[in-house]
């Protein structure tokens, strides 16, 4: 077994509104195997009302290691940057509120960061839920015909990939490279990932480092989501003038051609066919996979069909709008409406 070195680690959390979920969050860092002298966990709030401060606060006057930042400029980005910039450690560690980490999650990190010639690493996430709706969610972004080839979703074996969610960084990466681009509302790690690579490191995903997630249980709030997903995945590409990978187009892709399909079948014949087998041939694979996971959880049955089209199309739209809006438009006022988090 590889010997464990020891270095300094920041978890940065960017947190707003966390009432429900920051405890949990906080208290799966409270208890890591890792060697808690060597490790802080900086929570930077973006000026929550909920009550979310009033807990941070609270374990602050506990621990040591846990600290309150303000994150002023409210987005995602701009905490985690405040949180970089307020560290002095070896490692960041970038973590979200409404999540929580298994104990080895630290150690793992770790272990796997030092033992590698790489420059990021992080696991895939368990997406977990709070009811059969949440669940449903849950199961579907877990699965290939869900979300593609997005492996820190589902992978059980260790790989280099194009991005992770929770991702653990050298220090010296980072400064390398720079931090989280803060114009970003979505994909601000997915872009921090592409750069990266870019920059000749390589991303180590690791099935020992364990983290879960809690799932939306709102089929709205799903759409949203992923409708920012793909609305700045289109940013990204601009920014970097290519894709980290072919799955991103693929959804915008099955928007098109049903637009085509449609609108062609009603002058020609053979485009209706074709359409017609697009659809057969999708929702042949939408109810294949989701009787598959039907088999693992019957109380999934009366979501599961829908939540397949849903994740696929609002990616799919919110891409296609994005070409619009940053490439041919160039709209300002459509970026705005599209810069508010959906949770």
């Amino acid at each position: 077994m590889a010997k464990l070195k020891k270095m300094t680690v920041s978890i940065v959390i960017p947190c707003r509104n966390e009432r429900n979920y920051i405890k949990r969050c906080i208290d799966s860092f409270i208890n890591q195997t890792y060697d808690n002298s060597l490790y802080e966990v900086l929570v930077c709030d973006g000026m929550s009302d909920d009550g979310t401060r009033d807990i941070i606060k609270n374990y602050e006057n506990m621990y040591d290691n846990i600290k309150l930042i303000d994150n002023k400029g409210l987005s995602a980005p701009r905490g985690m940057n405040e949180g970089i910039k307020s560290s002095k450690a070896d490692v960041i560690i970038i973590f979200g509120a409404h999540a929580y980490a298994d104990e080895n999650f630290i150690k793992e990190n770790i272990l796997a960061l030092t033992t590698h010639e790489v420059g990021c690493v992080g696991g895939p996430i368990e997406t977990i839920n709070e009811n059969d709706k949440g669940l449903a969610i849950s199961m579907a972004m877990s699965s290939p015909f869900g979300v593609g080839n997005a492996l820190f979703r589902y992978s059980k074996e260790e790989t280099y990939v194009d991005t992770v969610a929770f991702g653990c960084y050298k220090r010296e990466v980072l400064d390398d490279i720079g931090y989280f681009d803060e114009e970003l509302v979505r994909n601000q790690d997915d872009e921090l990932n592409f750069r990266v690579i870019e920059k000749g490191y390589k991303i180590l995903l690791s099935p020992k480092i364990k983290s879960y997630y809690y799932s939306r249980a709102s089929l709205r709030k799903l759409w949203k989501q992923y409708y920012q997903y793909g609305f700045w995945k289109v940013r990204v590409m601009q920014k970097h003038g290519g894709l980290a990978s072919l799955r991103h187009i693929v959804p915008a892709a099955f928007v098109l051609t049903n637009i085509i399909g449609i609108l062609g079948s009603i002058f020609n014949r053979w485009i209706l066919y074709l359409w017609m087998l697009e659809v057969i041939l999708y929702l042949s694979g939408d109810v294949l996979f989701s009787f598959k996971l039907i088999l693992k959880n019957k109380k999934i049955w009366k979501y599961i069909f829908l939540i397949f089209p849903i994740l696929h199309l609002s990616y799919g739209i919110g891409f296609i709008n994005g070409l619009f809006n940053f490439y041919v438009f160039k709209s300002n006022r459509a970026i705005k409406n599209n810069t508010k988090m959906s949770r």
